[in-house]
């Protein structure tokens, strides 16, 4: 699921975690891959502000973000079980129930052991 973030992503990146001065990880010193997996383990305190960053987000946002981890292009790999619950509850809220269990599915088979 690594790939590079094209404008998009990045613009979409830097409006979830404003205070990215760069979109690199301070860790491994390389780009970011993906937008969930730095948002929930780099730059959120936790999930209440992960949930707060995420519902900053337009619709049109959110089911980009949707459509990317459905293609397998947006990694939900190694986001925390209670981070990505608050995505999937996000998804199924604003987007839609089917689409929130795809993703749920999803994440159960990738989920980092």
């Amino acid at each position: 699921m690594a790939r590079r973030l094209n404008e998009k992503d990045i613009t979409l990146l830097k409006k979830l975690a404003p205070e990215l001065a760069e979109i690199v990880c301070a860790h491994a010193k390389v780009p970011f891959k993906s937008i969930l997996p730095p948002l929930s383990n780099h730059v959120a305190r936790d999930a209440a502000d992960f949930e707060g960053r995420l519902r900053n987000l337009q619709d049109e946002e959110l089911a980009y973000l949707v459509d990317m981890v459905m293609e397998g292009l947006e990694s939900l790999s190694c986001v925390p079980p209670d981070y990505a619950e608050v995505f999937i509850s996000l998804v199924a809220e604003r987007i839609s129930k089917e689409a929130a269990d795809k993703i749920t599915m999803l994440y159960l088979d990738m989920v980092c052991e």
